[in-house]
């Protein structure tokens, strides 16, 4: 299984990735993709949310179940990925290239209070064993 290096993670199978306007990009982990399965709808928070580090803010479901996806920071959500409304398998076919939403954190340094890629793999290895 990859996990991205460039990336950072939360403990709830979201990824993290900073963009150059200092907005972060959020979608979930291959690893999450795959508990899943076949993922068939997504409901991404409303742009203009503001939004604290662990509240709940989407889900995703699939055929097996449906997933809360919580704030990986503090912020506001500056952007969703609309493609997602109509073709929720992205996801599964690329789940680190199909981001679900941006926010602009309202703590930049929150970030680095993520997991990076070792560390949540580690976490994955721990509920798979």
């Amino acid at each position: 299984m990859s996990i991205p290096a460039e990336l950072k993670y939360t403990d709830t199978h979201e990824w993290v990735r900073k963009e150059a306007d200092g907005s972060v990009s959020v979608g979930i982990t291959h690893h999450a993709q795959d508990l899943l399965g076949d993922l068939v709808y997504v409901e991404n928070p409303q742009v203009g949310r503001e939004v604290k580090k662990g509240e709940e803010c989407g889900v995703v479901e699939s055929v097996k179940a449906a997933s809360d996806i919580y704030a990986p920071l503090t912020g506001k959500i500056v952007a969703v990925n609309e493609e997602l409304a109509d073709a929720p398998e992205k996801i599964n076919e690329g789940a680190y290239d199909a981001w679900m939403f941006r926010l602009q954190p309202a703590e930049p340094g929150e970030l680095e209070t993520l997991l990076d890629a070792a560390g949540y793999g580690t976490l994955v290895e721990s509920e798979t064993h």
